[in-house]
């Protein structure tokens, strides 16, 4: 889970990283009080989970209240990369002197952690790392050891002689951020040396492990933030593998490998996904129930993909399933069915003599990618 910049700087707060005083604000309103709140002069900040937000004008400076609230009503609303802006952060303005970019990133390679550290910050660390790749201090650390003087001294080494040692206490603070908080990355950029001699995050990006978030409130509280789309929200709360894509066939089925091969099928078939939904391999008749109200409440799917193989679960529980959830969501796009495994022939023989208008039983994964893309297409 990405976090937005405001969520980063309360989760880097509270591991003791100098951050920006700042209020999270939802309407104009909300942003003039908390510039009156913060005083002087006040930044604010588009709240979207893409890169860009300055070019975008997604960022302005506010000397005044009034001047805080006129970019509000500017930026909340407004459409950034196709993300649309519900909420800005209005923060106390920074007095830059340098810019540098720090982070701390999961090396699924190595097995381990990969602090990075340059005096170039404020750009893509991409760019840097592209145009000038001797820029940036990079070294593993041995989760068991921690981050130790020596790794902080090597990484801050190329920034200014004023700026390495408060870089490298926030090092050791971001190590604790990253493991305590079981993230997957944690960066800064830019991480600011202020005019006043103290270094400090201007910015956080911070991606947590879905898998740990139930050990966190903080995160669960994001999440329901983040989580905006009707149906992933079901999902999560359901405990069912949903990811919403961009085509029009409805997929669900049992494990995600024979998922992610369905998906393949129906766009060699010539059409789109509009989901990935894996009810599990030893799914019950009730999660079958609910992947498929999940897949059926989402308008822009025209057709319905579902490819169960029997392997734990048995066909006949999950031909009933189905028969259930269509009591209790309205079938307007066709359903195509493929069963095969343990109980196949009871199942399919179940749909038969329920014979569901625009349910159509198919033996093969081939012929349902086919049948599916045909009908979401008529």
């Amino acid at each position: 889970m990405d976090l937005l910049e405001y969520m980063g700087k309360q989760v880097f707060a509270k591991y003791g990283i100098p951050v920006s005083d700042g209020r999270i604000c939802t309407t104009p309103d909300e942003a003039e009080a908390a510039a009156k709140a913060i005083g002087g002069q006040v930044v604010v900040k588009a709240q979207v989970q893409v890169g860009g937000r300055g070019k975008a004008g997604g960022i302005q400076l506010a000397n005044s209240p009034d001047e805080a609230r006129a970019h509000a009503e500017k930026i909340l609303g407004m459409d950034i990369k196709g993300h649309i802006v519900e909420r800005v952060w209005v923060e106390r303005s920074t007095d830059i002197s340098k810019e540098y970019y720090a982070s701390i990133l999961l090396d699924r390679r190595e097995g381990r952690p990969l602090a990075m550290c340059s005096a170039q910050g404020g750009v893509d660390i991409e760019e840097v790392a592209a145009s000038d790749p001797t820029a940036i201090k990079r070294i593993h650390i041995d989760p068991l050891v921690g981050i130790k003087p020596f790794h902080a001294r090597y990484l801050t080494s190329g920034l200014d002689e004023e700026a390495r040692a408060g870089a490298s206490e926030i090092f050791k603070q971001l190590f604790d951020c990253f493991m305590d908080g079981d993230a997957s990355l944690v960066e800064i950029n830019p991480l600011v040396l202020t005019t006043d001699g103290r270094v400090h995050a201007l910015d956080a990006k911070v991606s947590v492990d879905d898998n740990a978030i139930y050990r966190h409130d903080d995160y669960k509280d994001y999440r329901d933030i983040l989580t905006t789309d009707p149906q992933e929200k079901i999902a999560k709360e359901k405990s069912i593998a949903y990811l919403k894509l961009d085509g029009e066939v409805g997929v669900m089925g049992n494990g995600a490998g024979l998922v992610m091969s369905t998906l393949d099928l129906v766009q060699l078939a010539g059409g789109g996904a509009a989901n990935f939904l894996d009810v599990g391999g030893g799914a019950s008749g009730e999660q079958i129930a609910a992947g498929l109200e999940i897949v059926l409440s989402d308008p822009k799917v025209r057709s319905v993909l579902v490819n169960i193989f029997g392997g734990i679960v048995r066909c006949d529980l999950v031909a009933s399933g189905i028969l259930d959830a269509l009591t209790r969501v309205e079938l307007k796009v066709p359903m195509i069915v493929r069963l095969d495994g343990t109980n196949a022939e009871a199942g399919r023989k179940i749909l038969e003599e329920a014979n569901v208008d625009g349910v159509t039983s198919v033996p093969t994964m081939w012929e349902a990618a086919q049948l599916a893309v045909e009908k979401a297409r008529a």
